[in-house]
């Protein structure tokens, strides 16, 4: 399979290799994190007229302390989904906020479509996952993820970043398959979500790892790593473009701001239309609770967008959550038949055409 969910069956868990490669290096690294709970006392006996007084005593909550390292950095460490039903962008003219009613709905539709089994198995067999695979995770009420500009909407390209994104598509009707490398990164088993992410249908999850010097980041789908060092060392060389970027990052207090640049400018992420040589990504990670990072990031590429635009993706602590190998590797079988698939197509359109209408 492609990607993994919670299973429960003894039969479906079989059916899976558990993932070891990049975890196996960092293992010794983890770092437990000890959570304080807090007990409130219960009282004794008491009149109903002290007890209701009781309860309307508001009660101090004792202040979340976030926990550290044994070499002092805040602990980032764990696994962490960024599963939203709350899209990017914001319908135009859209209120920025749902009602109560609107959320639990949503929320409601999301929980309930895992279960969905429209279409019966012929659809299920025509396309490529049926609603069970995916992970939509849950709406906190906002329309857009967008939180800058404030109309919750990305910013018109630039010229030269509309130029860009009109020979891309058209190059890509024109030769939809001639070779492997005119298909997406995600389907050549490359890269998927990218730097920064952006949630998808599923495998919306990151595993941090920490170490001295160091933070490492496991993305889920098509099992990248991201190593990240923080002792202050330049990037790479302007002439060396990767396709997730080169990342240095540093500590703000209790944050961790990581700073990515170097993006290829082959790199197709579903936001970025193509990359500049000027784009710049700015992670922040701040664990504000013992299961939650509100995280965020700005996007700066002058020569694409004609201003910076930020998202604010809060992450989830998932602790029983196991990841499994994704299975995909760039030149695999069906990129294979992906191309043999044109070729039969443009053979047949060939045909079509030398034998005229019928």
């Amino acid at each position: 399979m492609r990607f993994s969910k919670r299973l429960t069956s003894e039969t479906e868990v079989l059916m899976r290799h558990r993932f070891l490669s990049s975890v196996s290096i960092l293992a010794a690294l983890i770092v437990g994190v000890s959570v304080t709970r807090v007990r409130g006392a219960g009282e004794g006996a008491q009149s109903q007229a002290a007890a209701a007084a009781k309860a309307k005593t508001p009660v101090a909550s004792k202040k979340w302390t976030a926990s550290r390292t044994a070499w002092g950095d805040p602990d980032l460490q764990g696994i962490w989904s960024y599963a939203t039903v709350t899209p990017l962008e914001r319908a135009e003219s859209g209120k920025q906020t749902l009602s109560d009613e609107e959320v639990a709905a949503r929320n409601e539709d999301s929980r309930t479509g895992a279960d969905r089994r429209d279409g019966g198995a012929e659809a299920d067999l025509a396309r490529a996952y049926n609603a069970f695979w995916y992970d939509r995770g849950k709406s906190d009420g906002r329309t857009s993820l967008i939180v800058d500009p404030p109309d919750g909407r990305l910013p018109p390209l630039t010229p030269e970043g509309q130029k860009r994104q009109a020979a891309r598509v058209a190059y890509s009707r024109a030769h939809p398959a001639d070779s492997s490398e005119d298909q997406p990164l995600q389907l050549r088993c490359i890269t998927y979500h990218g730097v920064p992410p952006t949630p998808s249908g599923y495998n919306n999850t990151y595993q941090i790892f920490q170490s001295p010097g160091y933070v490492a980041i496991l993305d889920e789908n098509i099992h990248d790593v991201r190593g990240i060092p923080l002792d202050g060392r330049p990037h790479v060389g302007s002439n060396i473009r990767q396709w997730n970027g080169d990342s240095r990052g540093h500590w703000e207090d209790n944050t961790l701001v990581v700073e990515t640049t170097n993006y290829s400018p082959l790199t197709v992420f579903a936001r970025f239309p193509t990359a500049g040589e000027t784009l710049r990504a700015v992670e922040r990670f701040t664990r504000v609770a013992a299961d939650k990072i509100d995280y965020r990031f700005t996007i700066q590429d002058p020569t694409t967008y004609t201003k910076p635009w930020s998202v604010s993706l809060p992450m989830t602590s998932i602790p029983d959550y196991v990841i499994y190998e994704y299975a995909c590797h760039e030149g695999n079988y069906a990129l294979a038949h992906v191309l043999k698939g044109a070729r039969a197509q443009e053979k047949a359109e060939a045909e079509g055409a030398k034998n005229g209408p019928r």
